[in-house]
């Protein structure tokens, strides 16, 4: 289920006058790309343009249509200057449109596509890394699963928006991820951990394949994969450990932060290349 910030049925169930404003060109440096849209009503907002003072005018200059009455707004063009005190250096069009029932229909069905198509990670483990790793990877627009053997370790899970999965063979949840799913392992046993991430390293599709560890570790890891799967070549895709070794603190917020930027990168770097941005625009005007 999304998080609330995603909920745009609650959004709009609550609120009967709302104007879309939507990003209709982008020229030069932008805060958001073309077909980026907010939401504005006249006690709040939902999405945003890239915010700055771009997306103030665009609030104000909606607000005041709700306020008038108005159906639909002139399009504007801003340019990203000092005159604005945004020096971006480029040059925005905004369109704007009042909510019908037709439009309300077609923003909640491209907000549920959009929630659909994001990938997914799964992090196996969780533990205080697996916790924090979840926590920070909540606010990206992804799908998370995080997976344990240990039904009191999740049980323990305080993460909203995260899915929860317990199991008794996490390799099976490897295998039932849609291609483009990234893979987290950092499990309470290296046994497990070995057993998992040589699953998702076989898959062929992912997106990301991580484990937490050491240099020893690793190495470990490598020679079980020769002499147990067969397949050494499949360890290059590895990322081990996770979140990189440029900074040496080990707590796991820390452990966290790092691996969810590497991670997010991966996935979203990944459904990108397959998938053609523009398609998931919203047009205003047909």
């Amino acid at each position: 289920m999304p998080s609330n910030r995603d909920d745009i049925r609650d959004f709009l169930n609550r609120r009967k006058h709302v104007v879309l404003v939507e990003v209709k060109a982008a020229n030069g440096s932008t805060p958001r790309e073309a077909g980026a849209w907010m939401l504005v009503a006249v006690d709040c907002i939902f999405g945003t343009i890239g915010g700055g003072q771009l997306e103030f005018m665009a609030i104000d200059h909606a607000r005041k249509l709700l306020n008038q009455g108005e159906a639909d707004g002139d399009d504007i063009s801003i340019p990203l200057g000092p005159e604005i005190g945004q020096c971006c250096g480029g040059r925005v069009a905004l369109g704007f449109k009042r909510l019908d029932r037709q439009l309300r229909a077609t923003l909640v069905e491209k907000v549920d596509l959009e929630i659909a198509q994001r990938p997914h990670v799964y992090v196996f483990g969780a533990g205080h890394v697996g916790d924090a790793l979840a926590m920070a990877l909540s606010l990206a627009p992804l799908r998370i699963v995080l997976v344990d053997t240990r039904e009191i370790e999740l049980s323990a899970t305080r993460v909203p928006g995260i899915e929860t999965c317990l199991t008794a063979m996490p390799e099976m949840v490897v295998r039932d991820a849609p291609a483009g799913s990234s893979f987290v392992v950092l499990t309470h046993d290296h046994a497990l951990d070995f057993l998992i991430t040589a699953e998702a390293l076989a898959r062929g599709d992912a997106a990301y394949v991580g484990m937490i560890g050491s240099k020893t570790k690793k190495a470990t890891f490598r020679n079980w994969l020769e002499r147990e799967i067969g397949r050494p070549e499949i360890f290059d895709r590895l990322v081990c450990p996770v979140g990189g070794t440029a900074v040496k603190d080990k707590r796991p917020s820390v452990i966290a932060t790092l691996a969810a930027a590497e991670i997010m990168t991966s996935a979203l770097n990944h459904q990108f290349g397959q998938d053609n941005f523009s398609k998931q625009k919203l047009q205003l005007h047909a």
